[in-house]
Protein backbone atom coordinates (compact mmCIF):
# COMPACT_ATOMS: atom_id res chain seq x y z
CA UNK A 1 0.00 0.00 0.00
CA UNK A 2 2.78 2.40 0.98
CA UNK A 3 4.77 1.50 -2.14
CA UNK A 4 1.74 2.17 -4.33
CA UNK A 5 1.10 5.46 -2.60
CA UNK A 6 4.71 6.54 -3.10
CA UNK A 7 4.51 5.59 -6.79
CA UNK A 8 1.30 7.61 -7.15
CA UNK A 9 2.89 10.64 -5.47
CA UNK A 10 5.99 10.33 -7.66
CA UNK A 11 3.91 10.18 -10.85
CA UNK A 12 1.70 13.03 -9.64
CA UNK A 13 4.81 15.09 -8.82
CA UNK A 14 6.24 14.51 -12.30
CA UNK A 15 3.01 15.62 -13.91
CA UNK A 16 2.91 18.68 -11.64
CA UNK A 17 6.47 19.65 -12.65
CA UNK A 18 5.69 19.16 -16.35
CA UNK A 19 2.48 21.15 -16.01
CA UNK A 20 4.38 23.97 -14.30
CA UNK A 21 7.05 24.00 -17.03
CA UNK A 22 4.36 23.88 -19.67
CA UNK A 23 2.52 26.75 -17.98
CA UNK A 24 5.66 28.88 -17.92
CA UNK A 25 6.32 28.16 -21.57
CA UNK A 26 2.70 28.82 -22.35
CA UNK A 27 2.85 32.23 -20.67
CA UNK A 28 6.05 33.09 -22.52
CA UNK A 29 4.57 31.96 -25.83
CA UNK A 30 1.45 34.07 -25.29
CA UNK A 31 3.56 37.13 -24.42
CA UNK A 32 5.68 36.61 -27.53
CA UNK A 33 2.53 36.66 -29.65
CA UNK A 34 0.92 39.63 -27.95
CA UNK A 35 -1.96 37.66 -26.44
CA UNK A 36 -3.38 37.27 -22.98
CA UNK A 37 -4.73 33.93 -21.80
CA UNK A 38 -8.27 35.34 -22.05
CA UNK A 39 -7.68 36.58 -25.61
CA UNK A 40 -6.24 33.23 -26.62
CA UNK A 41 -9.20 31.37 -25.13
CA UNK A 42 -11.54 33.73 -26.98
CA UNK A 43 -9.65 33.12 -30.23
CA UNK A 44 -10.07 29.37 -29.80
CA UNK A 45 -13.81 29.64 -29.26
CA UNK A 46 -14.67 32.43 -31.71
CA UNK A 47 -16.29 31.57 -35.06
CA UNK A 48 -16.87 35.16 -36.22
CA UNK A 49 -14.45 38.09 -36.74
CA UNK A 50 -13.95 40.57 -33.90
CA UNK A 51 -14.82 43.47 -36.21
CA UNK A 52 -16.96 44.08 -39.23
CA UNK A 53 -14.77 44.99 -42.19
CA UNK A 54 -15.32 46.62 -45.54
CA UNK A 55 -13.05 46.31 -48.55
CA UNK A 56 -12.26 49.53 -50.41
CA UNK A 57 -11.34 49.38 -54.11
CA UNK A 58 -10.46 45.70 -53.56
CA UNK A 59 -7.15 46.88 -52.06
CA UNK A 60 -7.67 48.57 -48.72
CA UNK A 61 -9.61 47.72 -45.58
CA UNK A 62 -11.49 49.63 -42.92
CA UNK A 63 -13.02 48.29 -39.74
CA UNK A 64 -16.58 49.51 -39.28
CA UNK A 65 -17.02 51.48 -36.06
CA UNK A 66 -20.14 50.93 -33.99
CA UNK A 67 -20.01 54.21 -32.06
CA UNK A 68 -21.30 57.63 -33.04
CA UNK A 69 -19.63 59.55 -35.84
CA UNK A 70 -19.36 63.32 -36.16
CA UNK A 71 -19.85 65.18 -39.42
CA UNK A 72 -16.93 67.17 -40.81
CA UNK A 73 -18.93 70.39 -40.46
CA UNK A 74 -19.61 69.67 -36.78
CA UNK A 75 -15.94 68.95 -36.11
CA UNK A 76 -14.77 72.06 -37.97
CA UNK A 77 -17.18 74.26 -36.02
CA UNK A 78 -16.09 72.85 -32.66
CA UNK A 79 -12.34 72.87 -33.35
CA UNK A 80 -12.03 76.21 -35.15
CA UNK A 81 -8.55 75.38 -36.49
CA UNK A 82 -9.22 75.30 -40.24
CA UNK A 83 -9.21 78.97 -41.28
CA UNK A 84 -8.04 79.18 -44.88
CA UNK A 85 -8.25 75.40 -45.40
CA UNK A 86 -10.68 72.99 -47.10
CA UNK A 87 -13.29 71.27 -44.93
CA UNK A 88 -11.88 68.77 -42.47
CA UNK A 89 -8.37 70.22 -42.56
CA UNK A 90 -6.25 72.12 -40.03
CA UNK A 91 -4.12 75.20 -40.72
CA UNK A 92 -0.46 74.53 -39.87
CA UNK A 93 1.56 77.73 -39.86
CA UNK A 94 4.80 78.86 -38.25
CA UNK A 95 8.55 78.40 -38.16
CA UNK A 96 9.94 74.89 -38.61
CA UNK A 97 13.41 74.18 -37.24
CA UNK A 98 15.03 72.46 -40.17
CA UNK A 99 18.22 70.46 -40.31
CA UNK A 100 20.70 69.99 -43.16
CA UNK A 101 19.13 72.62 -45.43
CA UNK A 102 15.73 71.02 -45.29
CA UNK A 103 16.87 67.40 -45.35
CA UNK A 104 16.16 64.89 -42.61
CA UNK A 105 19.21 63.52 -40.80
CA UNK A 106 17.95 62.60 -37.34
CA UNK A 107 20.18 65.24 -35.76
CA UNK A 108 17.42 67.07 -33.88
CA UNK A 109 16.05 63.77 -32.61
CA UNK A 110 19.51 62.98 -31.20
CA UNK A 111 19.64 66.48 -29.74
CA UNK A 112 16.34 65.81 -27.97
CA UNK A 113 17.71 62.52 -26.65
CA UNK A 114 20.51 64.46 -25.00
CA UNK A 115 17.97 66.41 -22.94
CA UNK A 116 16.12 63.37 -21.58
CA UNK A 117 16.07 63.53 -17.78
CA UNK A 118 14.31 60.22 -17.15
CA UNK A 119 14.84 57.23 -19.44
CA UNK A 120 12.30 54.45 -19.12
CA UNK A 121 14.51 52.31 -21.34
CA UNK A 122 17.37 52.94 -23.75
CA UNK A 123 16.93 49.52 -25.30
CA UNK A 124 14.64 48.99 -28.27
CA UNK A 125 12.09 50.44 -28.31
CA UNK A 126 13.78 53.36 -26.49
CA UNK A 127 11.44 55.28 -24.22
CA UNK A 128 12.08 58.63 -22.51
CA UNK A 129 9.62 59.67 -19.82
CA UNK A 130 10.61 63.34 -19.58
CA UNK A 131 12.54 65.73 -21.82
CA UNK A 132 13.89 69.06 -20.58
CA UNK A 133 11.85 71.67 -22.48
CA UNK A 134 14.22 74.54 -21.62
CA UNK A 135 17.28 72.64 -22.82
CA UNK A 136 15.55 71.78 -26.09
CA UNK A 137 14.57 75.42 -26.60
CA UNK A 138 18.14 76.56 -25.94
CA UNK A 139 19.64 73.90 -28.19
CA UNK A 140 17.45 74.70 -31.18
CA UNK A 141 17.40 78.49 -30.79
CA UNK A 142 20.09 79.10 -33.42
CA UNK A 143 18.92 76.44 -35.89
CA UNK A 144 17.58 77.98 -39.12
CA UNK A 145 13.83 78.47 -39.28
CA UNK A 146 11.82 77.62 -42.40
CA UNK A 147 8.39 79.31 -42.57
CA UNK A 148 5.68 76.76 -43.38
CA UNK A 149 2.02 77.38 -44.12
CA UNK A 150 -0.18 74.51 -45.31
CA UNK A 151 -3.32 72.52 -44.53
CA UNK A 152 -3.42 68.97 -43.12
CA UNK A 153 -6.20 66.46 -42.54
CA UNK A 154 -7.34 66.61 -38.93
CA UNK A 155 -7.59 62.81 -38.73
CA UNK A 156 -6.15 59.83 -40.57
CA UNK A 157 -7.95 58.97 -43.81
CA UNK A 158 -10.92 58.92 -44.34
CA UNK A 159 -10.60 61.90 -41.98
CA UNK A 160 -13.86 61.46 -40.05
CA UNK A 161 -14.08 61.60 -36.27
CA UNK A 162 -15.51 58.31 -35.01
CA UNK A 163 -14.47 56.21 -38.01
CA UNK A 164 -11.58 53.77 -37.99
CA UNK A 165 -8.64 54.69 -40.25
CA UNK A 166 -8.31 52.95 -43.59
CA UNK A 167 -5.31 50.59 -43.76
CA UNK A 168 -3.35 48.37 -46.16
CA UNK A 169 -2.18 51.05 -48.60
CA UNK A 170 1.11 51.42 -50.45
CA UNK A 171 2.90 54.75 -50.85
CA UNK A 172 1.77 55.04 -54.48
CA UNK A 173 -1.82 54.28 -53.50
CA UNK A 174 -1.64 56.87 -50.73
CA UNK A 175 -0.55 59.46 -53.29
CA UNK A 176 -3.49 58.54 -55.52
CA UNK A 177 -5.98 58.72 -52.63
CA UNK A 178 -4.89 62.26 -51.77
CA UNK A 179 -4.88 63.34 -55.43
CA UNK A 180 -8.43 62.03 -55.88
CA UNK A 181 -9.57 64.43 -53.15
CA UNK A 182 -7.66 67.37 -54.72
CA UNK A 183 -5.02 67.12 -52.03
CA UNK A 184 -1.45 65.82 -51.95
CA UNK A 185 0.76 63.63 -49.81
CA UNK A 186 2.46 65.56 -47.00
CA UNK A 187 6.23 65.86 -46.93
CA UNK A 188 7.93 64.37 -43.91
CA UNK A 189 8.96 67.87 -42.75
CA UNK A 190 5.35 69.08 -42.93
CA UNK A 191 4.23 66.07 -40.95
CA UNK A 192 6.96 66.61 -38.33
CA UNK A 193 6.11 70.30 -37.92
CA UNK A 194 2.37 69.60 -37.60
CA UNK A 195 3.26 67.16 -34.81
CA UNK A 196 5.91 69.04 -32.83
CA UNK A 197 5.01 72.70 -33.43
CA UNK A 198 7.41 75.59 -32.96
CA UNK A 199 8.49 74.27 -29.55
CA UNK A 200 10.03 71.19 -31.21
CA UNK A 201 8.08 68.95 -28.85
CA UNK A 202 9.16 65.30 -28.75
CA UNK A 203 5.50 64.30 -28.39
CA UNK A 204 2.52 66.01 -30.02
CA UNK A 205 1.08 66.77 -26.58
CA UNK A 206 4.29 67.98 -24.92
CA UNK A 207 7.62 66.97 -23.39
CA UNK A 208 6.47 64.31 -20.90
CA UNK A 209 5.50 60.91 -22.20
CA UNK A 210 1.94 59.77 -21.53
CA UNK A 211 1.23 56.19 -22.63
CA UNK A 212 -2.50 56.83 -22.31
CA UNK A 213 -2.63 59.99 -24.45
CA UNK A 214 -2.34 58.15 -27.78
CA UNK A 215 -2.89 54.59 -29.01
CA UNK A 216 0.63 53.22 -28.46
CA UNK A 217 2.61 50.46 -26.74
CA UNK A 218 0.13 47.67 -27.43
CA UNK A 219 1.81 44.25 -27.70
CA UNK A 220 3.25 43.25 -31.05
CA UNK A 221 1.35 40.36 -32.64
CA UNK A 222 3.01 37.92 -34.99
CA UNK A 223 1.63 38.10 -38.52
CA UNK A 224 1.36 35.41 -41.17
CA UNK A 225 3.59 35.85 -44.22
CA UNK A 226 1.56 36.22 -47.41
CA UNK A 227 -1.79 36.46 -45.62
CA UNK A 228 -2.58 39.78 -47.33
CA UNK A 229 -2.38 38.28 -50.81
CA UNK A 230 -4.84 38.66 -52.39
CA UNK A 231 -5.70 41.78 -50.46
CA UNK A 232 -9.48 41.54 -50.85
CA UNK A 233 -9.88 37.93 -49.77
CA UNK A 234 -11.29 36.37 -46.63
CA UNK A 235 -7.79 35.29 -45.61
CA UNK A 236 -6.64 38.92 -45.60
CA UNK A 237 -9.72 39.98 -43.65
CA UNK A 238 -9.14 37.34 -40.97
CA UNK A 239 -5.47 38.28 -40.68
CA UNK A 240 -6.34 41.94 -40.19
CA UNK A 241 -9.03 41.01 -37.69
CA UNK A 242 -6.42 39.19 -35.61
CA UNK A 243 -3.82 41.97 -35.81
CA UNK A 244 -5.97 45.09 -35.55
CA UNK A 245 -5.57 47.11 -32.32
CA UNK A 246 -6.36 50.62 -33.53
CA UNK A 247 -9.16 52.93 -32.37
CA UNK A 248 -11.62 55.26 -34.14
CA UNK A 249 -10.15 58.62 -35.11
CA UNK A 250 -10.37 61.27 -32.41
CA UNK A 251 -11.10 58.75 -29.63
CA UNK A 252 -8.39 60.27 -27.44
CA UNK A 253 -8.76 64.05 -27.08
CA UNK A 254 -5.29 64.36 -25.52
CA UNK A 255 -3.58 62.91 -28.62
CA UNK A 256 -3.64 66.37 -30.22
CA UNK A 257 -0.78 68.42 -31.68
CA UNK A 258 -0.21 72.15 -31.01
CA UNK A 259 -2.11 72.98 -34.21
CA UNK A 260 -5.05 70.66 -33.49
CA UNK A 261 -4.12 67.59 -35.57
CA UNK A 262 -5.14 64.31 -33.91
CA UNK A 263 -3.58 60.85 -33.61
CA UNK A 264 -0.21 61.83 -35.07
CA UNK A 265 1.61 59.26 -32.96
CA UNK A 266 0.18 55.77 -32.71
CA UNK A 267 -2.97 54.23 -34.16
CA UNK A 268 -1.69 53.72 -37.75
CA UNK A 269 1.49 54.49 -39.67
CA UNK A 270 1.17 57.36 -42.14
CA UNK A 271 2.87 57.66 -45.53
CA UNK A 272 4.78 60.88 -46.26
CA UNK A 273 7.13 62.02 -49.02
CA UNK A 274 10.87 62.11 -48.33
CA UNK A 275 12.74 65.43 -48.32
CA UNK A 276 16.09 63.76 -48.92
CA UNK A 277 17.68 63.47 -52.38
CA UNK A 278 18.68 59.83 -51.82
CA UNK A 279 16.86 56.75 -50.58
CA UNK A 280 13.20 55.85 -50.95
CA UNK A 281 10.58 58.54 -51.48
CA UNK A 282 8.27 56.56 -49.20
CA UNK A 283 8.62 57.53 -45.53
CA UNK A 284 6.39 56.31 -42.69
CA UNK A 285 5.76 58.70 -39.81
CA UNK A 286 4.01 58.51 -36.47
CA UNK A 287 4.20 54.81 -35.74
CA UNK A 288 1.15 52.68 -35.07
CA UNK A 289 -0.42 51.00 -32.04
CA UNK A 290 2.51 48.65 -31.43
CA UNK A 291 5.73 49.06 -29.42
CA UNK A 292 7.56 51.20 -32.01
CA UNK A 293 8.42 54.89 -32.45
CA UNK A 294 5.93 57.21 -30.76
CA UNK A 295 7.55 60.61 -31.23
CA UNK A 296 7.33 63.41 -33.78
CA UNK A 297 10.82 63.32 -35.31
CA UNK A 298 11.54 59.60 -35.96
CA UNK A 299 10.63 57.91 -39.24
CA UNK A 300 10.89 54.56 -40.98
CA UNK A 301 12.81 54.69 -44.27
CA UNK A 302 13.25 50.99 -44.94
CA UNK A 303 10.28 50.33 -47.28
CA UNK A 304 9.92 51.02 -50.99
CA UNK A 305 6.97 52.65 -52.74
CA UNK A 306 5.14 49.36 -53.32
CA UNK A 307 5.50 47.91 -49.83
CA UNK A 308 2.18 47.08 -48.16
CA UNK A 309 1.42 45.97 -44.61
CA UNK A 310 -1.45 45.75 -42.16
CA UNK A 311 -0.84 48.99 -40.24
CA UNK A 312 -0.26 51.52 -43.06
CA UNK A 313 -2.61 54.43 -43.68
CA UNK A 314 -2.40 58.01 -44.89
CA UNK A 315 -3.14 61.62 -43.98
CA UNK A 316 -3.26 64.26 -46.74
CA UNK A 317 -2.08 67.86 -47.06
CA UNK A 318 -3.19 70.79 -49.23
CA UNK A 319 -2.34 74.39 -49.97
CA UNK A 320 -3.93 77.20 -47.98
CA UNK A 321 -6.56 79.52 -49.41
CA UNK A 322 -6.44 83.30 -49.32
CA UNK A 323 -8.20 84.78 -46.30
CA UNK A 324 -9.02 88.54 -46.13
CA UNK A 325 -7.18 90.68 -43.59
CA UNK A 326 -4.54 88.05 -42.89
CA UNK A 327 -0.79 88.73 -42.63
CA UNK A 328 1.43 87.29 -45.30
CA UNK A 329 2.49 83.68 -44.95
CA UNK A 330 5.63 83.37 -42.86
CA UNK A 331 5.15 86.69 -41.04
CA UNK A 332 4.26 84.98 -37.77
CA UNK A 333 7.21 82.66 -38.09
CA UNK A 334 9.58 85.56 -38.71
CA UNK A 335 8.13 87.51 -35.78
CA UNK A 336 8.53 84.58 -33.43
CA UNK A 337 12.00 83.61 -34.55
CA UNK A 338 14.90 84.00 -32.19
CA UNK A 339 16.73 87.32 -32.81
CA UNK A 340 20.04 85.50 -32.66
CA UNK A 341 18.98 82.93 -35.25
CA UNK A 342 20.93 84.72 -37.97
CA UNK A 343 24.08 84.91 -35.89
CA UNK A 344 27.06 82.69 -36.48
CA UNK A 345 26.07 79.27 -35.05
CA UNK A 346 28.32 77.29 -32.76
CA UNK A 347 29.87 74.02 -33.90
CA UNK A 348 26.97 71.83 -32.76
CA UNK A 349 24.37 73.96 -34.52
CA UNK A 350 26.54 74.23 -37.63
CA UNK A 351 26.63 70.45 -37.77
CA UNK A 352 22.83 70.36 -37.61
CA UNK A 353 22.49 72.89 -40.40
CA UNK A 354 25.09 71.38 -42.71
CA UNK A 355 24.09 68.77 -45.30
CA UNK A 356 24.99 65.21 -44.27
CA UNK A 357 27.92 63.41 -45.83
CA UNK A 358 25.82 60.25 -45.99
CA UNK A 359 22.07 59.64 -45.98
CA UNK A 360 20.58 58.72 -42.60
CA UNK A 361 20.37 55.05 -41.75
CA UNK A 362 16.89 53.55 -42.12
CA UNK A 363 14.96 53.85 -38.87
CA UNK A 364 13.34 50.46 -39.38
CA UNK A 365 11.85 49.94 -35.94
CA UNK A 366 9.12 47.66 -37.28
CA UNK A 367 11.77 45.32 -38.72
CA UNK A 368 13.60 45.29 -35.38
CA UNK A 369 10.35 44.53 -33.58
CA UNK A 370 9.68 41.59 -35.90
CA UNK A 371 13.19 40.19 -35.43
CA UNK A 372 13.07 40.55 -31.65
CA UNK A 373 9.62 39.05 -31.20
CA UNK A 374 10.26 36.16 -33.58
CA UNK A 375 13.51 35.35 -31.78
CA UNK A 376 11.67 35.45 -28.46
CA UNK A 377 8.90 33.28 -29.85
CA UNK A 378 11.39 30.69 -31.11
CA UNK A 379 13.15 30.64 -27.75
CA UNK A 380 9.95 30.08 -25.83
CA UNK A 381 8.62 27.46 -28.22
CA UNK A 382 11.65 25.17 -28.01
CA UNK A 383 12.42 22.37 -25.60
CA UNK A 384 10.28 20.03 -23.56
CA UNK A 385 6.62 20.85 -23.27
CA UNK A 386 6.61 22.88 -26.52
CA UNK A 387 4.13 20.63 -28.31
CA UNK A 388 1.07 22.37 -26.90
CA UNK A 389 1.57 25.72 -28.73
CA UNK A 390 1.74 23.78 -32.02
CA UNK A 391 -1.54 22.09 -31.17
CA UNK A 392 -3.05 25.42 -30.20
CA UNK A 393 -1.89 27.00 -33.46
CA UNK A 394 -3.46 24.12 -35.38
CA UNK A 395 -6.78 24.67 -33.60
CA UNK A 396 -6.65 28.41 -34.36
CA UNK A 397 -5.86 27.76 -38.03
CA UNK A 398 -8.73 25.32 -38.34
CA UNK A 399 -11.13 27.83 -36.80
CA UNK A 400 -9.85 30.62 -39.03
CA UNK A 401 -10.31 28.43 -42.07
CA UNK A 402 -13.87 27.73 -40.99
CA UNK A 403 -14.50 31.47 -40.60
CA UNK A 404 -12.89 32.14 -43.98
CA UNK A 405 -15.33 29.77 -45.65
CA UNK A 406 -18.16 32.10 -44.72
CA UNK A 407 -19.36 34.79 -47.12
CA UNK A 408 -17.27 37.96 -47.21
CA UNK A 409 -19.18 41.14 -46.22
CA UNK A 410 -20.29 43.39 -49.05
CA UNK A 411 -17.45 45.28 -50.75
CA UNK A 412 -17.76 49.04 -50.94
CA UNK A 413 -16.12 50.66 -53.95
CA UNK A 414 -14.72 54.18 -53.73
Amino acid sequence: MRRGRKRFLAVFGCFAVLATLGGLRASAWLRAHGLTAMEFATELSRDEPRFQWKSIDRKHWQAIATGAEETTAETDAREGTGRGCPAGMVRVRGGFRQEARGQSTGAIERLQDGTCTDWISKEFPARCRTFDAEKIATAVAAIPVEPLDFCMDRFEYPNVRGQYPMIVATFREAEAICKKDDKRLCTENEWTFACEGEEVRPYPYGHTRDDTACVIDRPWRAFTEGALQPRDGNKARDELDHLWQGEPSGSRPTCRSPFGVYDMTGNVDEWTRSVNPTGYRSILKGGYWGPVRARCRPATRAHNEDFVAYQQGVRCCAETRAVPDEPEAGAEADAGADPDAGAEPDAAVAQLAAPPDEPPAPDDDELVAIQNERARGCATAGGAGSWWPLLAILVVLVRRRRRSSRVLPATFER
